[in-house]
């Protein structure tokens, strides 16, 4: 993807057949071989008549695998955990009734700026233009509805229905989902994959992206403003945020913290990429939700530096962070603005935090006062013989689970709080969903995450209500021999929003989770199930799932009362109450 010297092979003729199957010279081949370059090892499909054709294509690329999902939806989701721990994932759906489907997960990829090559398998190409009425459509003769929907969500599309220009269309595509870490839209004429054309007569070379370079002038201007801010200042503080990410900054991150000595703090939405074990780490910054003594160091300090921060509605608790805008840095992948002064654009954050490294006084004021202030918490409440386990000790347990070789995803709902107040080992991963929220997330991110972090064993937390709207794909999670272990916490309900505005609604029909995840097993590949009540259930099913069932899928059903929820919840959920039900302004 990135090197100019793996350069492609030897040219091959483009005189193949003109309908071979998986030959070379084709669009087929060309963008299988494209998706490989680029890391995507795995393409999460589902079939239609439009893509079948192009399917064969990606079956018949020895280094790609595809990976048949039970849904659209939750092929987009797995896209979307695959390009968390791949840096870049793909989906392949068919012509609208696949593409309306996957929509939504690749909403949530947009919001959570994460690069998905979304394929569809579109109309024949003689069928463009000619007033005829289509099947998977909705009866009128215009073919754009699906492309008009994906425009919102995706940062490019292309729709390929002549080969003249489906080379350029397709690198076009990919090479900015890559720049711009977002999604993208490739429609593929369902009669074009196996047809030779000269474009596509030799091995793809790989791309060369440019390394963006800041602006000289600009870096140093804002570096100098930046400094001068800090310098002057008592007890700053720094504050990563999800948007590190798309930065590529984890590692200047870390030079900056390592040089300046404030105390690190964390969005919610960026757990997992600042090192939790560096020993400035002073816990997750949620306002009113903090980490314990975190929230009062951050807002007491007299500058904050938030690298890469995403301030929505969610993460200032109903929009209540007691931050001042007259304090504070905000460094953007692309951009950096100081207090209410000025702003700079072209800078790109890795060049600003290694720059910024270089000029800061050291300062660990306000990490000393946080030592200071800081009491451990506490221990949980002795509890009673055969008492129904209780959602703190389950998280105590998982807290013990954690090492350098898993990973967490945390689903949307209380598992975001509980999840938070985990402590992550040195490599160990975290993903969770909080910009776009969507439940149900978490399954279909979890096969994607597994299949593209093999060195890792996940663990995840999902709700009940959230695990009933996407359950099928723990079937394709034991076709791929994955070893996850996923903790259904059934509570009888959509806790999450019982805090936000209770109503009946929020009320589900229980399942035989484990029954229903054994049906799907059906004897076929590994799998273990077990239901846990009580502290001595969970010890022993943890025991066993990572002993006797380490090479299984583990789906452990936790039971615990509808109204365990953790205290960050409750007060979460009434600020978000109150955020959404303000009156509205007067006229």
């Amino acid at each position: 993807m990135e090197g100019n010297n793996a350069i492609g092979s030897t040219a091959q003729s483009a005189s193949v057949p003109a309908n071979s199957p998986c030959g070379a010279g084709t669009l087929g081949r060309h963008l299988a071989r494209r998706l490989v370059q680029i890391g995507v090892k795995d393409v999460f499909s589902v079939p239609g008549d439009f893509n079948l054709t192009l399917l064969d294509h990606l079956i018949a690329e020895s280094e790609l695998n595809l990976i048949g999902c039970c849904n659209e939806l939750n092929a987009g989701y797995a896209a979307d955990g695959y390009a968390r721990a791949k840096g870049v994932g793909a989906c392949v759906v068919t012509f609208t009734v696949g593409g309306l489907s996957v929509l939504n997960a690749i909403a949530g990829a947009y919001s959570e700026n994460l690069p998905v090559i979304c394929i569809v398998g579109g109309p024949n190409s003689n069928d463009y233009g000619t007033n005829r009425i289509l099947h998977h459509t909705i009866g009128l003769p215009d073919f754009s509805q699906e492309l008009r929907c994906f425009q919102t969500v995706t940062c490019s599309q292309a729709v390929v229905n002549n080969l003249d220009d489906a080379h350029e269309l397709i690198d076009t595509a990919i090479s900015t989902a890559l720049k711009e870490s977002k999604p993208v839209y490739i429609s593929i004429g369902c009669n074009l994959p196996g047809i030779a054309h000269p474009t596509f007569a030799r091995e793809p070379v790989p791309f060369y992206l440019a390394p963006k370079v800041s602006n000289q002038l600009g870096l140093e201007a804002a570096v100098e403003a930046a400094a001068e801010f800090l310098n002057k200042s008592v007890k700053p503080v720094i504050v990563g945020g999800p948007k590190v990410r798309v930065g590529k900054a984890q590692k200047a991150f870390v030079e900056l913290a390592d040089a300046c000595g404030y105390p690190l703090a964390v969005m919610p939405s960026g757990k997992g990429l600042v090192p939790e074990h560096h020993p400035s780490f002073i816990g997750t910054y949620w306002g009113a939700v903090s980490s314990s003594f975190c929230g009062e160091i951050v807002e007491s300090a007299d500058a904050y530096v938030f690298v890469g921060p995403i301030f929505n509605d969610y993460s200032s608790v109903g929009y209540s962070l007691l931050i001042k805008k007259e304090k504070l840095i905000v460094v953007e992948p692309h951009r950096v603005t100081i207090g209410n002064g000025p702003s700079f654009g072209w800078v790109f954050m890795t060049d600003f935090l290694s720059a910024l490294a270089k000029k800061l006084k050291k300062n660990s004021t306000a990490l000393e006062n946080h030592h200071r202030i800081y009491v451990p918490p506490g221990v949980a409440l002795k509890r009673e013989k055969d008492e129904l386990l209780r959602v703190n000790i389950l998280f105590k347990h998982i807290q013990e689970m954690l090492s350098g070789n898993t990973a967490v995803i945390a689903e949307t709902g209380d598992s975001w709080f509980n999840c938070q107040k985990l402590n992550l080992p040195e490599n160990c991963g975290f993903e969770f969903q909080m910009q776009y929220g969507s439940i149900g997330w978490s399954v279909g991110a979890t096969l994607g995450y597994a299949q593209a972090a093999k060195d890792k064993r996940i663990i995840a937390c999902i709700g009940d209500g959230s695990f009933q709207v996407t359950a099928q794909d723990i079937s394709t999670m034991i076709r791929c021999a994955q070893k996850n272990i996923i903790f259904l916490i059934n509570n009888g309900g959509y806790t999450i929003e019982v805090e936000i505005h209770d109503g009946p609604y929020n009320v589900i029909k229980n399942w035989d989770y484990t029954g229903l995840v054994n049906a799907i097993h059906n004897g076929e590949g590994k799998c273990w199930t077990a239901k846990v009540k009580t502290e001595e259930d969970l010890t022993e099913a943890i025991a066993t799932a990572t002993s006797t069932h380490k090479d299984s899928l583990c789906f452990i059903e936790v039971f615990v009362h509808k109204d365990d929820t953790s205290k960050e919840l409750l007060e979460w959920g009434s600020r978000v109450s109150a955020a959404n039900s303000r009156p509205p302004n007067p006229q």
